[in-house]
């Protein structure tokens, strides 16, 4: 009889062992949540800033094609589609369509670029406005 009872008691966890248990989860989770979080943000801006190089690239080889970069009316489509006014076109110039960046918005193409640059591929962050800092900052080429 003693055996049978002392088998019903140490047969199962303790509401007080699994309250313990769930209360380190938690405490786990509070410490390593942000710190994942943090690096998600950082890959954000890591991949938009590769995607601007990859145009940026891209756009060269457009002008050393058509000996000229696209015009704003064109924007980032001309590396994909062939303009009607160019004859030596020769892509397209990137394997898929023009990417979003990685908050979902568009790219912004200008020809001529601020700073007397050829041009200028900006992504506008998270918040896809001008202006802003972390993942709201602008992102150039």
């Amino acid at each position: 009889m003693k055996s049978c009872i002392a088998r019903r008691q140490s047969a199962g966890f303790t509401l007080l062992e699994l309250l313990v248990v769930v209360a380190i989860i938690g405490l786990l989770a509070a410490f390593v949540g942000p710190r994942l979080f943090g690096n998600v943000s950082k890959s954000e801006i890591t991949t938009a800033k590769a995607q601007i190089e990859a145009f940026s690239r891209a756009l060269e080889s457009y002008r050393i094609d058509t000996g000229n970069f696209p015009d704003t009316a064109l924007g980032l489509q001309a590396l994909v589609v062939k303009p009607a006014d160019t004859p030596k076109w020769n892509g397209p110039y990137l394997q898929k369509e023009v990417p979003l960046d990685p908050w979902g918005h568009a790219y912004t193409y200008k020809r001529p670029g601020a700073n007397n640059r050829d041009f200028e591929i900006v992504s506008f962050g998270r918040d896809g406005s001008p202006g802003g800092s972390d993942e709201d900052a602008d992102l150039t080429n």
